[in-house]
């Protein structure tokens, strides 16, 4: 059901930041022109346009994968 890919948009695959919520999100898929983000860690996707994201930096990479693992281990579910 995808789209026809377009080589502006982030691979599958990719992290981003939806500057609309500040979160760190992994590219599922796209799906008419909007982007399906997950949370690092798993977690209900949420679609986003496009024009509001932008490629994460390290720290955030980072930062998101250490909280994902600190919430693990305190038995929450995400």
């Amino acid at each position: 059901m995808n789209d026809q890919p377009d080589a502006t948009l982030p691979p599958v695959g990719a992290y981003v930041v939806d500057t609309r919520t500040d979160t760190v999100g992994q590219v599922r898929d796209t799906l008419h022109g909007l982007l399906q983000l997950r949370p690092v860690g798993g977690g209900r996707e949420w679609d986003c346009p496009p024009e509001a994201i932008r490629p994460t930096t390290p720290v955030e990479r980072l930062h998101a994968g250490v909280a994902t693992a600190n919430a693990t281990s305190r038995g929450e579910r995400l």
